[in-house]
C-alpha cells in the first residue's frame, strides 16, 4: 500500500493535512497546543507508513508513551478516526485501504485512551 499511493511524499501530505484539520479541531486542536508540530507530523508520518507496509518502524511502545500524559477520551479517539477517514478519502485512498489505516488506529486505541 506504501508504494500503490506513492510513499514518504503521499503519506507527508496525507498527515500534515490531517494535522491542519486536527489543529482546527475545537475538541483535539488543544491536545496540540504545547507540542512541537514538526515532531508530531515526523511520529504520525512514520507511524502511517509503517501501516502502509512502508519501511519505517513504530512500536506500540512508542504510541503509549507519547500518549500517556494526556487525557485522551474515547470520544477523541472516535473523532480522529472519522477526521482521519475523511482525509483519506480526500487524499484517493480507496475505501478498503483506508479501513485498513483507520483499523490499525483503533488497534492501538488502548494506548491513546486514557480516561
Amino acid at each position: 500500500m506504501f508504494d500503490k499511493y506513492g510513499g514518504f511524499s503521499v503519506v507527508s501530505k496525507i498527515v500534515l493535512d490531517l494535522y491542519e484539520r486536527l489543529l482546527d479541531d475545537d475538541d483535539l486542536g488543544p491536545f496540540f497546543d504545547d507540542v512541537e508540530f514538526a515532531k508530531i507530523v515526523d511520529h504520525q508520518t512514520k507511524f502511517v507508513s509503517s501501516v502502509m507496509g512502508g519501511p519505517a518502524a513504530y512500536t506500540d511502545n512508542q504510541i503509549e508513551k507519547l500518549h500517556s500524559h494526556l487525557a485522551i477520551s474515547g470520544g477523541h479517539f472516535d473523532q480522529l478516526a472519522a477526521i482521519l477517514a475523511e482525509v483519506l478519502k480526500d487524499h484517493g485512498v480507496a475505501d478498503e485501504d483506508a479501513a485498513e489505516i483507520v483499523g490499525a488506529f483503533a488497534a492501538r486505541r488502548h494506548l491513546v485512551v486514557n480516561r
